[in-house]
């Protein structure tokens, strides 16, 4: 059998296969895909989650109305509780897509049935931006293709096992998907439970760093390396802590701090502790703040760190 015959078959049996548990989130033309994980409980993306209801539909063209289980926004990843009928849960892959690996992307994007597409893994270990901002390490690139509305469905390898979750695009023929490694099947059972994740957080927008050199020449004051806050989140731990617009983070955890990953990192870093020593310059003025962080969801609008 040719190789075009054997990715022939390989596209009929995801369609027959993991096609069967794929579904639409949200509307036809503003939502994503997501997948059959379990009795009851459907995977996608956490951007794709834009209310506490949400409406599902299946391949095979039911509809049903769904709740939020668990969500791990800065991870881009949600859990879904719906009625999934006796659809079967996709099945995962005993290991992680490799670099070279044939791939299908499989969606419920737009109308019809579900979609299948064809790639290869073209690169490992990638990052991209999650809802609020924060970098997402470990992402696998791909190239099969994928219409709009197909973030949060399955990439799966040649027998249908999913390998992945499809995120995000990168540039023109290129994709992203966050692997269905261990870690990320743990997180995901976690998220099946109930359990929510959060991460310690400061809740301050920050200004880009060229923007930041320009705003401080503007009013006179020298250059410096840091994180220029252009708002402050409304009840957040910054407030409370008295951080405001215009001040200068230059400083956390003992860190410089050159840009907002840098940040995430002495956050991330954090383990169980709740307290975070800054330094901020206001003005002139170059002063030490502590912070008592918290995980509680940002406002929308942007990022906030």
């Amino acid at each position: 059998m040719s190789a075009t015959e054997d990715l022939a078959r390989a596209v009929r049996g995801a369609a027959e296969g993991v096609g069967r548990s794929v579904v639409r989130v949200g509307g036809q033309w503003r939502g994503g895909s997501g997948f059959v994980i379990g009795d009851g409980l459907v995977l996608t993306n956490a951007h794709n989650v834009r209310a506490e209801r949400l409406s599902i539909t299946f391949a095979d063209g039911r509809q049903a109305e769904a709740g939020v289980r668990g969500v791990d926004v800065d991870g881009d990843l949600a859990v879904l509780e719906v009625d999934t009928g006796d659809l079967p849960a996709a099945e995962w892959a005993d290991a992680t897509a490799e670099l070279g690996s044939a791939v299908l992307g499989v969606a419920l994007a737009g109308s019809g049935g579900p979609r299948v597409t064809v790639g290869f893994v073209s690169s490992v270990q990638r990052a991209f931006r999650g809802p609020r901002g924060r970098r997402v390490a470990g992402a696998v690139e791909h190239t099969a293709p994928l219409a709009a509305g197909s973030s949060g469905g399955p990439l799966v390898d040649a027998a249908g096992r999913v390998v992945g979750i499809n995120t995000n695009r990168v540039g023109d023929g290129f994709y992203l998907a966050l692997p269905a490694d261990a870690a990320l099947r743990e997180r995901i059972e976690a998220l099946s439970r109930g359990q929510t994740v959060t991460r310690p957080r400061l809740g301050v927008a920050i200004t880009p760093a060229p923007a930041a050199r320009r705003l401080r020449r503007a009013v006179g004051l020298p250059e410096r390396d840091g994180l220029l806050v252009r708002a402050v989140e409304e009840g957040s731990p910054a407030e409370a802590a008295g951080i405001a617009e215009g001040d200068l983070i230059v400083a956390a955890g003992g860190r410089a701090l050159a840009d907002a990953d840098d940040l995430y990192e002495v956050l991330g870093a954090l383990g169980g502790r709740t307290t975070l020593e800054l330094r901020i310059e206001r003005g002139a003025e170059e002063r030490a703040v502590s912070v008592n962080v918290d995980g509680q969801a940002s406002a929308e609008g942007g990022p906030v760190h």
